[in-house]
Order: structure tokens, then C-alpha cells, then sequence
């Protein structure tokens, strides 16, 4: 969410200014697990790191594996996942330092390593292809890992996906991240974090009070805020022009009209540069239609599934 790091950072900095220094302390695992884990068997161990993973449905289903974007994690997935589970092995992770996933002890952020995680998750797991189904940055992870590793990846689904160039991300070069940014690691009241998460959807009046909690309590897990400095901070763009024609699984984009974070004429971009793509769009939704609309958002991936 490169436009949501801006609106975060331009929020941080109006609390500050005001004079409303508000130290905002990490919140206890223990207390996030209770919260949120659903149970101890989903914390894994994959490649050195410790892996929030749930993994639903028969284990001889079809595999479906699921990519959060930014400052986000499994749970944006929730509807889809007890709509899909039926038919499928459905499996989503919280990546490093996100969601319940602590940080990675490599400190390595890139995309290059959460490829690498899925990869070694999926050996474990014992899925040798999947369909790849990314949101936001977990969208420019997957198509990445499409590129690099064809033989795992079965079909991609992108929603929202990250990838090209924006104000302050541009190609083969680190991410510039605003010094205000940097200030979330002390102060972040949830009152920052509503803005943010309102300008994902195409109907701010859709977000409700408990999708606020998770996502302010989830980034306040212990070492989380620094590790998505760091993540931003690690992320060097390739421009998609030289990438994605070498994608030859089958492509289905999901976009909102509405999308303030990264906007629906990038579609097209995609769509050009794609052998093999079609595109639901959706009017009314924004930038985590799933989340916004599971129902409606639901309806193409189901078609696309199951051709």
C-alpha cells in the first residue's frame, strides 16, 4: 500500500504537530495469541522463522495459498477462506513481522526471502503447485514467485497488486521511507491507523470497529512496527515490463474502480503486459475488495477456479 504509507505517515506527523505525543507500546503476545490464534498448531517453524499459518480444507483439495498486503495479515482472508474451504486446501500466512508472524531473525525483508519462505512452507506442507492468490504487496510477491519458480505456481490471482513505480518507489533503487514514518515505531494510536484503512475501501462506511482493532493491534505486536520499516526500506522495484510476459500461468486480476492506494489504471498495465489475463472489476469496492465484499469479490474467483 504505497499511498497508505503516505496517508499513515501524513496522519503521524498531524498527531505530532498537534502536540499529541501519544507513546504507543507493544502489546503483549500473549495477550495478541489469545486474541487472535486460533490455535498453538498454527505457529510454525519454516526456514529459521516463526510462521503464523493456517491451513483449512481437505489436504488432497487443490492448494490455494494467500498473500496479505501491507500492515495487513491472514484474517483479511477470512470470509473467502471458510467460503473456499469446502473445496479446497486453503492455506494463508502472516509474513515475517506481520500479523502474529514475529519478525524474521535474518532481518531480511525482501521478496526474494518470502519467496523463499513459501517455498520451504510448501515443501513442508507437501503441496508441490499451488494457485497463488496475492493482495497489494503479497500481489507483487506472488507474480514475482510466478516468474522465478513457474513450475510451483498452477494459476495467480492478483488483487490490487503492487509493482510498479509511485512517488517514492521507483525502479532498482531502495524505497525513499519519510522520516515521520520511522515515528510509528513509538507513537501509533489507532486513530492513525482508521484513515489509513478507510481509504482502502470503496465505502469507508463498510469498515467497522472490529477490522480497525485487528489491524492496530496486530501491528502492535512485538517487533512488528520496526519490521514493516523494514520491509519498506528493502523493497527495490524491477520494472514489471521485463517481468511479467514471462508469467505463463493463467492470471485473473481483481480490482476496485475505487481504489485509493494503488489505482485501477494500473490494470491496464498489467493486462498489456500479461500473456495469458482477464480482470473482474468491481465499481463500488476499493483496494482490499475481499475484505470489503467477500460475496462479490468471491463470485470470479470461484469461476476461475474451477475452470
Amino acid at each position: 500500500m504505497k499511498l497508505g504509507t503516505i496517508l499513515l505517515g501524513v496522519t503521524l506527523a498531524a498527531v505530532l504537530l498537534g502536540g499529541c505525543w501519544l507513546y504507543t507500546p507493544d502489546k503483549p503476545r500473549a495477550v495478541l495469541e489469545k486474541a487472535y490464534l486460533r490455535q498453538a498448531s498454527d505457529m510454525l517453524t519454516v526456514a529459521g522463522t516463526r510462521l503464523h499459518v493456517r491451513d483449512d480444507g481437505p489436504k488432497e483439495a487443490p492448494a490455494i495459498i494467500l498473500l496479505h498486503g501491507f500492515g495487513s495479515s491472514l484474517h483479511t482472508f477470512e470470509p473467502w477462506a471458510e467460503a473456499l474451504k469446502q473445496d479446497y486446501r486453503v492455506v494463508r500466512l502472516d509474513l515475517p513481522g506481520s500479523g502474529l508472524s514475529p519478525p524474521d531473525p535474518t532481518g531480511d525483508y525482501t521478496d526474494t526471502r518470502s519467496i523463499a519462505l513459501i517455498l520451504v512452507l510448501m515443501d513442508q506442507l507437501g503441496i508441490a503447485k499451488t494457485t497463488l492468490i496475492g493482495n497489494s504487496i503479497g500481489g507483487r510477491i506472488a507474480w514475482n514467485m510466478a516468474v522465478d519458480h513457474p513450475e510451483r505456481v498452477s494459476k495467480l490471482v492478483l488483487i490490487s497488486p503492487d509493482g510498479f513505480a509511485s512517488p517514492g518507489f521507483a525502479y532498482g533503487e531502495a524505497a525513499d521511507v519519510p522520516a515521520v514514518m520511522k515515528a510509528m515505531r513509538f507513537t501509533l494510536p489507532k486513530s492513525a491507523i482508521r484513515p489509513n484503512l478507510a481509504a482502502s475501501y470503496g465505502d469507508p462506511k463498510r469498515l467497522n470497529e472490529a477490522t480497525v482493532k485487528r489491524y492496530h493491534d496486530l501491528m502492535l505486536a512485538p517487533g512488528g512496527r520496526a519490521a514493516l520499516l523494514a520491509r519498506m526500506e528493502q523493497t527495490v522495484l524491477t520494472d514489471p515490463a521485463t517481468r511479467l510476459p514471462q508469467i505463463k500461468a493463467p492470471v485473473l486480476l481483481i480490482w476496485g474502480r475505487k481504489d485509493r492506494l494503488i489505482p485501477f489504471s494500473n490494470s491496464a498495465d498489467y493486462t498489456k503486459l500479461l500473456p495469458d489475463s482477464r480482470l473482474a472489476a468491481f465499481k463500488d469496492l476499493g483496494h482490499v475488495p475481499m475484505e470489503e465484499d467477500p460475496a462479490q469479490s468471491l463470485a470470479p474467483l470461484r469461476e476461475f477456479l474451477a475452470e
